[in-house]
């Protein structure tokens, strides 16, 4: 059996289900552009659902598509964030690597840091597209600019630079995500409290709107509360935990906090050392497995979800999507967050690994 030919029974199937000619169900399967988008949603659909698995390699192959390859820059650090973010990404480029789709991964150490050196070496490669996490917004639109003019698409993923060319977004809309930690907090609270915001640098778009969508909410959830000051913490442990220090003998009567990014461990330490823990209520950012024992401890009370991973696999999705398929970039594409609490903490991803570990 020539094992380069597609599989003709499976075909024919697809054909039958969707009511179209065989030709029609080879051009949707192979990305060619003589049938409408509908009609190729509705074969690839039907596809998914019968387990249809035709030789990849051999459709690379007889379809002549160049190597997509696709340039990663995201930060090393916050590990417990981006790791999840980058394992997404990897994860996706896998599953189409037989279509001939190769990632070059350019990490920077810290957000912001080295990104535009990063980003123009990746430039000045083949790379058919970008995922990036802008941190300094401003300074690396021009190079996303750049890029774009270039032919090559950009993708941000967990921040943006709104003012660029890029070509799509993919996070969770942080103003949504600032409400909600908003609309939770303050239904943790009394009317009149004063609260407190720690982020990582309002310089990056993710957390300056977190911010701001949180700083409009809060008032309409807590009848007179106050956010009183705005931490940045610049995403280093020993910055944030020092400068929760001081928030905490400035403001004793502090009763609530909005932690907007995932480093949020220095933040329940200094609560601990103020002996507030479980006093002041804490909305965090995102699920790792150090925050699993802070819920259970009722130090952390609420966390608002990013769901890093989906962002990682539908970035890549999206762009693969559109060179092998001609489908349309979005301009957004915004996940819906998740509300992680005590009770549900053990039905997240990141809880999964850790038992499955641990059996």
């Amino acid at each position: 059996m020539d094992k380069s030919r597609p599989n003709r029974k499976g075909i024919s199937e697809i054909a039958r289900l969707a009511n179209v000619s065989i030709g029609t169900v080879d051009r949707a399967l192979h990305g060619r552009k003589e049938i409408s988008e509908k009609t190729r949603r509705r074969v690839l659909d039907i596809a998914r659902i019968i387990g249809y698995t035709p030789n990849l390699a051999a459709r690379t192959l007889s379809v002549g598509k160049a190597t997509v390859r696709i340039g990663v820059c995201i930060p090393r650090e916050t590990h417990l964030f981006y790791d999840q973010l980058r394992d997404g990404i990897v994860d996706e480029v896998r599953r189409y690597e037989a279509l001939g789709v190769e990632m070059l991964y350019r990490p920077v150490d810290r957000l912001g840091v080295k990104e535009n050196e990063r980003l123009a070496e990746m430039i000045e490669t083949d790379v058919r597209a970008l995922i990036i996490t802008p941190g300094n917004p401003s300074r690396v639109t021009p190079l996303i600019n750049q890029a774009t003019e270039k032919g090559i698409k950009v993708a941000c993923v967990a921040s943006d630079a709104p003012d660029s060319a890029r070509s799509t977004v993919v996070c969770v809309d942080p103003e949504v995500g600032g409400k909600l930690a908003a609309e939770l907090l303050g239904r943790f609270l009394a009317p009149g409290s004063q609260v407190a915001i720690v982020t990582g640098m309002l310089q990056t778009e993710d957390h300056r709107r977190k911010t701001e969508g949180f700083c409009e909410a809060f008032s309409h959830y807590c009848d007179g509360g106050q956010v009183v000051e705005v931490v940045e913490g610049h995403l280093n442990d020993e910055e944030t935990f020092q400068k929760c220090l001081n928030l905490f003998e400035k403001y004793p009567q502090l009763a609530g906090l909005y932690v907007t990014v995932s480093i949020c461990l220095p933040v329940c330490y200094a609560l601990r050392a103020c002996g507030l823990a479980g006093k002041v209520r804490v909305v965090a950012t995102d699920l790792f497995q150090e925050m699993v024992p802070l819920f259970e401890e009722e130090t952390i009370h609420a966390s608002v979800y990013q769901r890093p991973y989906v962002q990682g696999q539908m970035a890549v999705r999206i762009l693969i999507e559109h060179f092998l398929h001609d489908r349309k970039i979005p301009r957004t594409y915004y996940l819906t967050p998740a509300i992680v609490m005590r009770s549900n903490v053990h039905l997240f991803r990141e809880t999964r690994q850790i038992e499955s570990a641990r059996e």
